[in-house]
């Protein structure tokens, strides 16, 4: 337990490191501090702390004596330490300064992989294993002969290789890549939901100043959920859609009001229409999350998919990891739901963090579409959680390694099962791996995933799915009364049919060639309209490997 301003809490005080404010000789440096509950970080704290209550700085991950914490992020915060029984001095101060100057910059690589040391390496080479190198050589469907005259070296030096008796070095990994280039490209990551909340503004400021869509193609009615009152939504259908509140008249003063207040959700069909606005634009997401940071907005999900179009995963191979305990999460919660023939959805976790991963080829198949993406594991991630992933991406111009290095902290898979001693506590991937042969194709996935591109995949509105309906589930009904001779009855219903407000806007988006405000401003020839399927690279791939 911790006193938080006076309140206490379940939570369990670890140190996440310091800042580069603190490197100087100070009586009260600052530190970050973590909140564990349930074996998850909840909530973190920059933090002035007494130098001298302090004493040497712990390794990152470490527990840390804090009775309280006071204070708010517009004054800071103090901590106050338990007593204790140590004879710290001034020269605990100085180490401690001489060790921050040591590792100024310790960098985002020490955290998100388990580092629990604190020194100057700040970043790891993932290296395959003989056990990866072997699987990536099964699924090109290549002999030993083959692969190895492809990557031109000897039979010999490949087969020492896949039974891990030789040393690996980057030059057989860099090889590998220079002469697969699909390697890279069979996984990639792209937005799957996106929503924002903008507490200044209205349902139709976000559509007419910020996302910029034609407002006549958004159909407007009531609602109660999450506490709106109207919605405003394309095409009529919840795919890209606002909420705010409806105006009111004041009984006293008989005046329209208008309270402020919005949320902008994108589904997963959304995102790829929405993508298409942006590229009408000439914007990319990181453009426009810049644009919504302008108008105050925060936000409240975002889910990242990173893509597996290889069929490198085997969901009945992680359903069966899981059931066998052959798995390290830092949440211990975790949920398997669907079967063999319908696909498996694992989850880990719990908001405002949590991992997914599914069949995606399957999951299509139920509702009629098709795919390229055979598999899919999601990050999803609200409020805060999501803030940082933003924050770090505007930081560092890579959002791709930050969010593979997430994955590769929060979620491991292993051959044999991990002993209850590693699985307690605060255990570094370090000292697991040391003791447990990891899952070649989960960790191909990790090292694949920091040479993917991060995709924008725009779409136009269509009628696909009720097409697919009608084809599926309405042309046998139809097929059987025209040879009955009703045919001519349907027909005149559908001549004099009238459509719904849904239908109608439904309509105009399909029929519509630009859904953006922007797209008459452009330059000629800046955008090629004949390619609105066309995949678009948002983020370079980095060879970061």
């Amino acid at each position: 337990m911790i006193s938080i301003n006076n309140e206490l809490k379940p939570y369990t005080p670890v140190f996440l490191g310091t800042t580069q404010h603190s490197l100087g000789v100070s009586l009260e440096p600052l530190i970050t501090i973590g909140m564990m509950f349930n074996d998850d970080i909840v909530a973190t704290y920059h933090t002035r702390v007494s130098a001298i209550a302090f004493g040497l700085l712990p390794n990152i991950g470490d527990k840390i004596a804090i009775n309280e914490l006071n204070g708010n992020e517009l004054v800071g915060f103090y901590a106050e330490l338990k007593n204790k029984n140590t004879t710290d001095t001034l020269k605990d101060i100085n180490d401690n300064f001489e060790q921050l100057v040591a590792i100024k910059n310790v960098g985002k690589y020490q955290l998100l992989k388990g580092k629990t040391k604190m020194t100057k390496k700040n970043k790891q080479v993932q290296i395959m294993n003989g056990t990866e190198i072997k699987l990536i050589r099964q699924l090109m469907n290549k002999t030993a002969e083959e692969f190895a005259d492809d990557i031109a070296i000897s039979l010999r030096t490949l087969t020492s290789l896949e039974n891990d008796d030789l040393d690996k070095t980057e030059k057989y990994q860099d090889m590998i890549f220079k002469t697969y280039p699909e390697l890279a490209e069979s996984i990639e990551l792209q937005f799957d939901w996106v929503s924002l909340t903008f507490p200044d503004l209205t349902g139709k400021q976000v559509i007419d100043d910020l996302i910029r869509l034609k407002s006549d193609l958004f159909l407007e009615r009531a609602t109660s959920q999450n506490f709106y009152t109207r919605e405003f939504a394309y095409a009529g259908e919840k795919n890209i859609y606002i909420q705010d509140f409806a105006p009111i008249t004041n009984p006293g003063t008989q005046q329209t009001e208008q309270k402020t207040g919005t949320t902008l959700y994108l589904t997963g069909k959304g995102t790829r229409l929405f993508e298409k606005a942006l590229l009408e634009q000439n914007m990319t997401w990181r453009d426009f999350f810049e644009k919504a940071r302008l108008y105050r907005g925060h936000l409240t999900r975002l889910d990242i998919a990173i893509n597996d179009r290889w069929g490198l995963l085997d969901l009945n191979e992680l359903v069966k990891a899981v059931q066998e305990k052959r798995f390290w999460s830092k949440s211990r919660s975790y949920a398997i739901h669907g079967n063999v023939d319908d696909g498996w959805t694992v989850n880990f976790g719990k908001s405002p963090f949590v991992i997914r991963a599914y069949d995606k080829q399957k999951e299509q198949e139920s509702k009629g579409y098709e795919t390229e993406v055979k598999n899919r594991v999601e990050l999803e991630l609200h409020a805060d959680r999501a803030e940082q992933v933003l924050d770090n991406w505007f930081e560092t111009g890579n959002l791709v390694v930050f969010t593979i290095n997430m994955l590769y902290t929060y979620l491991w898979f292993t051959d044999d099962p991990i002993t209850d001693e590693l699985l307690t506590g605060m255990k570094s991937r370090e000292e697991i791996e040391a003791t447990v042969k990891p899952m070649a194709s989960w960790q191909l996935l990790t090292l694949l995933g920091q040479k993917m591109s991060f995709i924008r995949q725009p779409t136009e509105q269509s009628i696909e799915s009720i097409e697919k309906w009608v084809l599926q589930s309405v042309v046998p009904s139809l097929a059987v009364l025209k040879k009955t001779g009703h045919w001519a009855e349907i027909v005149t219903a559908m001549a004099c049919v009238e459509l719904s407000d849904k239908h109608q806007k439904l309509v105009k988006a399909t029929m519509t060639e630009a859904m953006s405000q922007a797209s008459k401003t452009l330059k000629a020839n800046n955008i090629n309209f004949d390619k609105q399927h066309k995949k678009y690279i948002e983020e370079l791939r980095k060879d970061v490997i």
